[in-house]
């Protein structure tokens, strides 16, 4: 990881300076469209097992125009409930100290979650990393399922998505919005921002190869097991 942390440290003391934060929270369209559909269905199932429950007590005695009443204005109630019921893409995400704090298994989406709400405020070319990262973060998050938190492997993870990469990002927006293209030390805040963050995401990418490499060996000798087994049958029949 040392290679990694000089990198993002040449990168982070290009601007570490006084600056004035500038917070942005995006939407993510694609999410809240799902976030919507499953919202629906949950209304839909409510509402579904209310009418189940009113026609069975129909059955065993006759509910009349107050049991109708009533049971039109408990599936109001649910539909009212559910479509105002918070979800965790609502709440505001964990600051930055938060995340290092997070169990492992955590860390990933809520990471994504904390840069997703600084993307706005970040050049393109930065926003479009962000969103690399996104991706690499989604594909990792599953892979800490069998990561022991208390070895080497979840300390780099934690140390890398946990503390550096919203620490570098976190310095770039302290930075005044004027100083952000000026260069200094042969590079702008703004071409620094996208360097780390590049570096960032190539070592995502490395981890979750190096995450997945008993699997990818697995795969490999497997198949040549299968190779040597059964190629020799079907070639002789």
């Amino acid at each position: 990881m040392s290679d990694v942390d000089d990198a993002i440290a040449a990168a982070r003391s290009s601007w570490s300076r006084i600056a004035d934060p500038d917070p942005a929270m995006p939407d993510r369209a694609p999410r809240r469209a799902g976030q919507g559909a499953r919202r629906l269905k949950r209304i839909a199932a409510a509402v579904i097992a209310i009418l189940i429950a009113a026609f069975v007590a129909g059955i065993v005695s006759p509910i009349g125009i107050m049991g109708v009443f009533l049971t039109i204005v408990a599936m109001l109630a649910v539909t009212v409930a559910i479509a105002m019921w918070p979800t965790a893409a609502d709440r505001p995400p964990p600051p930055p100290e938060k995340l290092r704090t997070l169990d492992l298994k955590a860390l990933p989406a809520q990471t994504e979650r904390w840069l997703q709400a600084q993307r706005r405020s970040l050049p393109a070319p930065a926003q479009h990393l962000i969103d690399r990262i996104a991706e690499r973060l989604r594909t990792l998050s599953p892979q800490l399922a069998r990561v022991d938190p208390a070895g080497e492997s979840a300390d780099e993870i934690r140390r890398l998505i946990g503390e550096q990469l919203p620490a570098f990002v976190d310095d770039y927006a302290r930075v005044p919005t004027t100083l952000r293209t000026t260069e200094r030390g042969g590079r702008t805040p703004d071409a620094a921002l996208s360097d780390g963050l590049g570096v960032i995401e190539r070592e995502i990418a490395a981890m979750t190869e190096r995450l997945a490499q008993g699997d990818l060996d697995s795969l490999q000798t497997r198949g040549r097991y299968l190779e040597l087994k059964y190629s020799g049958d079907d070639s002789a029949g």
